[in-house]
């Protein structure tokens, strides 16, 4: 087989697989997107930003059984919206069924249309890790959307970020915000397991 015949083998299986991903995928809420500024965040090296902004978005009803789903190292939260994530999870009887859960969707620090070097600061932006997007996050769903627990954090597997961020396990009803099941998945459909006893999505 030529290597111009290979190309096209392997062509018409991605054109086949996207047909088969088109098919399943089903329709959801209009999402809706949105954005809050955390004041005086505090980064891990000690900096402080006067103002954090954290865009996001959303689909479903605001009453719905709250979800908090974390895009990857890269990207944003739209893009969990496309046929192969959003249109295999949050259609009628999905996984993520949309009418019945409010799915919020944040655009990680320095990613999508929150607060990033690039908006204008560059090397003066201070630096950041995967700690202070948990921080940014729980300030998000804490204080804008007043969420004091969450049915689901389901997030994008991807390596070393795969994991974190997703909660700490943290003894004692003190308060903070509690996740009922915790999933991550590098395919379509997650596999959604039930959270360890006191599991919580905080900042250390």
């Amino acid at each position: 087989m030529t290597l111009t015949e290979k190309f096209i083998q392997a062509a018409s299986i991605s054109a086949a697989m996207l047909v088969a991903i088109a098919a399943t995928a089903q329709t959801f809420p209009a999402p809706k997107e949105g954005a809050y500024i955390l004041k005086d965040f505090k980064f891990h090296t000690g900096e402080v930003m006067p103002e954090l902004r954290m865009n996001y978005t959303t689909v479903g009803d605001p009453k719905g059984e709250p979800v908090l789903v974390m895009h990857g190292t890269t990207g944003s939260g739209t893009g969990m919206l496309n046929p192969a994530y959003g249109g295999q999870l949050f259609g009628s009887g999905q996984p993520l069924d949309a009418t019945k859960y409010f799915i919020i969707l944040p655009d990680s620090v320095g990613t999508g249309k929150s607060s990033k070097p690039s908006d204008g600061l560059k090397a003066a932006f201070p630096r950041y890790n995967y700690n202070d997007t948990v921080d940014a996050q729980y300030r998000l769903i804490t204080e804008h959307f007043g969420i004091k627990k969450l049915r689901l954090v389901y997030r994008q597997l991807d390596g070393r970020y795969a994991d974190l961020g997703v909660g700490h396990a943290l003894p004692g009803d003190d308060g903070r915000l509690d996740a009922d099941g915790l999933a991550a998945h590098r395919h379509v459909q997650p596999q959604l397991d039930d959270a360890p006893p006191h599991y919580r999505l905080d900042p250390q």
